[in-house]
């Protein structure tokens, strides 16, 4: 538990850093923007908690705010996203066959699952997190291809950057 805890602060460090130096400043045909640390909040490991999930996805998302100057919109999107995190596993996956301490990967997951995982969050974290910012629906269009851009770019970039990882076994720091 301790070194599934220091490889998620680990993992939120590291893709916070790069979310608030790099990233933001990234808008691909004024639609597009990566937000990577959604990354951080899929890779908690199975074995932690609702309510631990939640609070580590909350100061993911404040994490971002105090840097971005974004108010809470991170934080709040966040939170949907750590709240809806478990039940996404458990609807893709078979509980029992994965170990307790191990994070969510192409290799513990399975391929499909883990794809389908990581885009459902990564949706879940759009719509939020697009619907807050317009906080109202008045460019419908323009916001509904902000969340389809958005989804598919920050899907692919979680994908190639798990392509990458090196194959660990459970429980390895």
């Amino acid at each position: 538990m301790i070194k599934g805890l220091l490889r998620v602060i680990a993992y939120i460090l590291v893709c916070v850093t790069v979310q608030v130096t790099v990233l933001n400043h990234i808008h691909l045909f004024h639609v597009m923007t990566p937000f990577l640390y959604i990354y951080a909040i899929a890779k908690i490991p199975v074995g932690f908690t609702r309510i631990q999930v939640i609070c580590i996805a909350f100061l993911t998302g404040l994490l971002v705010d105090i840097f971005s100057g974004t108010m809470g919109m991170h934080a709040a999107t966040c939170t949907l996203v750590g709240l809806y995190r478990n039940p996404l596993m458990n609807a893709f996956t078979d509980k029992d066959s994965i170990l307790e301490d191990a994070s969510p990967s192409y290799r513990s997951l399975g391929t499909g699952a883990f794809m389908k995982y990581i885009f459902c969050l990564t949706l879940i974290h759009h719509i939020t997190l697009y619907v807050i910012e317009s906080i109202s629906l008045f460019d419908l269009p323009y916001l509904l291809l902000r969340i389809a851009s958005g989804t598919a770019l920050t899907t692919l970039c979680i994908f190639v950057l798990e392509a990458f990882q090196p194959n660990r076994r459970s429980g390895e720091l």
